[in-house]
């Protein structure tokens, strides 16, 4: 191989014609060699020197020629420190999951990247946001547990294995924990995959094979065959340079053709994502908590939460990066959320004192699991209620992986450190679940085929094409009237049809722990009340004519939908 001067953009390892290209930042004052190492060994065969009198500004770089990349890798030694490049593609030596990575050892190495993929004509399925139903996992936990069934357990073709399933539930959208190269960070695991990372390198824990790169890709290939998106979680380190950021997204898009992210607004602002003209049109959220802490202190019966409440059934779909989801991975999964008052994360290590203090959760009269009919009974309503709350709102819906099924964490709500069945999906518990699974699909497909449970447009509250009735209106005892008093714990929603060219739609909301009578408004001539589906008694088959039109009357603690036809 020989050595030329190179170029200092990209950054990173590009492959042309006749050369590799090395680019590389380095703080000015320290020296930089290229180390260069056969395939699998951990000694470097080559050493480059890269002075910084041969730099431009604070990057070095240079190009080879007549060199055989494939059956190289490569790092860099910054004055005495191995470092591994930051726009690395890929990595070698990473294949353990939850293994400390000892750099000065040269125990990790960077690839050099080449692709050869065929996409086979992959289209994006473009999904309006109305129209979408997300679903949020881990790519190991997924299926990592001896229970999933699956050839190939913690990896991306392990979530191949599960599109069927995914399908089946009704889910077109999935959202994935950190997939790219994490580190290790103190004595525990991490599990999640937050902190410092290589971000444009795909987890080879996570591939089956050698090849993760490819394997990511016949996993978006895969799931936009079956008319899935792929949104990853990229949640950069504080500190990241703004440049590596975009470039690390934009690649992603390019080259795995994933659909969006899920981006920290602090770290990396999504105003500024969408002004890069590549990133225009790709789907940008955030975490968002608000959704979720209103409609679980609804769940239990908090007082004071009806206007709060209506606020967030109303937010349109993407409206501000945002999507709805009453459990995610920081937090309870639904089931511990009506299972444990406190949380328990002895396990962790930390005395209890990690993960979030506030909660809103309700054990139902007993913490951890009982036997108690009343209690089982109580617990069961309240996850069908909450799954109402989430797919009855005009916003995203987002299901945490195995919440369908009862996943529990045995009231862990903070499984960072927990790579073991604490933190995997238990898929026995869909069929010990199964009511809870056909309920949750139901209600997914009831809510596909009702154009007013997801509008694509905000609604006002006012009569915008001349009707007669306002596009949402909210109800109480009496038609018309929104419950104001401070201790109301129950609301109806009619949703005109008209508007929405659908059926009129109306949910009546019942959390408070006795029963209610809603009011329920007058219908065109003609026209009369079905309930269609209540957390009680499910998703009816047929929908069951009001004998009294004029009121409903709930049952404590229950959500029901009725239709106008």
């Amino acid at each position: 191989m020989r050595r030329e001067k190179g170029k200092p953009l990209p950054l990173g390892v590009s492959v042309g014609k006749d050369s590799v290209n090395f680019a590389i930042e380095v703080p000015e004052g320290k020296e930089c060699r290229l180390l260069l190492y056969k395939k699998g060994e951990r000694e470097a065969s080559v050493i480059f020197e890269m002075p910084e009198e041969d730099g431009v500004g604070s990057v070095r770089f240079l190009s080879l020629f007549d060199f055989a990349y494939s059956e190289y890798e490569y790092n860099y030694l910054i004055d005495e420190e191995v470092c591994v490049d930051p726009y690395a593609r890929s990595l070698a030596g990473t294949e353990e999951f939850g293994r400390k990575w000892e750099l000065q050892e040269h125990e990790v190495r960077a690839g050099i990247y080449e692709d050869h993929y065929d996409w086979e004509g992959d289209l994006p399925p473009c999904i309006p946001a109305n129209e979408v139903v997300a679903y949020s996992l881990h790519v190991r936990g997924f299926t990592k547990h001896s229970s999933s069934k699956v050839a190939h357990k913690g990896t991306f073709r392990g979530v191949i294995e599960k599109i069927p399933y995914l399908l089946e539930l009704g889910i077109n959208q999935i959202h994935l924990m950190p997939v790219y190269e994490f580190e290790q960070l103190g004595k525990y695991v991490n599990y999640w995959g937050y902190g410092p990372g290589f971000y444009f390198a795909p987890k080879r824990a996570y591939a089956a094979s050698d090849n993760p790169a490819s394997e990511l890709k016949d996993m978006v290939r895969e799931c936009h065959k079956a008319g899935i998106e792929v949104i990853l979680e990229m949640p950069f380190e504080g500190g990241t340079s703004r440049i590596l950021m975009e470039e690390c997204l934009r690649w992603y898009m390019m080259e795995y053709h994933v659909d969006g992210f899920i981006l920290n607004p602090d770290v990396t602002p999504t105003d500024g994502s969408y002004a890069d003209p590549l990133l225009s049109k790709m789907k940008l959220f955030h975490h968002q908590a608000g959704f979720q802490n209103v409609m679980r202190r609804f769940l239990k019966g908090d007082e004071g939460m009806i206007e709060e409440v209506i606020y967030w059934l109303r937010r349109p779909a993407g409206a501000e990066g945002m999507y709805n989801y009453i459990a995610g991975h920081n937090g309870f999964t639904l089931n511990d959320l009506v299972s444990y008052d406190a949380k328990h994360n002895e396990a962790n290590g930390e005395n209890n004192q990690d993960g979030p203090d506030y909660n809103y959760s309700w054990n139902c009269g007993a913490e951890g699991p009982s036997r108690k009919r009343a209690v089982v009974a109580l617990r069961a309503g309240q996850m069908r209620n909450a799954f109402m709350l989430v797919l009855l709102a005009q916003g995203i819906p987002c299901i945490l992986a195995g919440d369908e099924f009862g996943n529990t964490q045995k009231g862990n709500n903070n499984v960072y450190c927990q790579d073991n069945p604490v933190g995997w999906l238990d898929w026995s518990r869909l069929e010990k679940n199964r009511a809870l699974h056909e309920f949750v699909k139901e209600m997914i497909a009831l809510r596909r085929s009702h154009p007013a449970l997801r509008q694509k447009e905000e609604l006002r509250g006012m009569d915008q094409i001349s009707c007669g009735v306002p596009d949402v209106s909210y109800h109480g005892e009496y038609a018309w009237q929104t419950p104001s008093e401070i201790s109301s714990r129950q609301l109806g929603v009619y949703y005109c049809g008209i508007a929405a060219k659908d059926t009129d739609c109306f949910v009546a909301y019942n959390m408070h722990w006795v029963e209610h009578s809603f009011a329920l408004p007058a219908l065109g001539k003609g026209k009369k009340w079905y309930l269609t589906a209540d957390s009680k008694t499910g998703v009816l088959e047929d929908p069951e004519v009001l004998k009294n039109q004029r009121e409903a009357v709930l049952e404590e603690r229950t959500i029901a939908l009725f239709i106008g036809k």
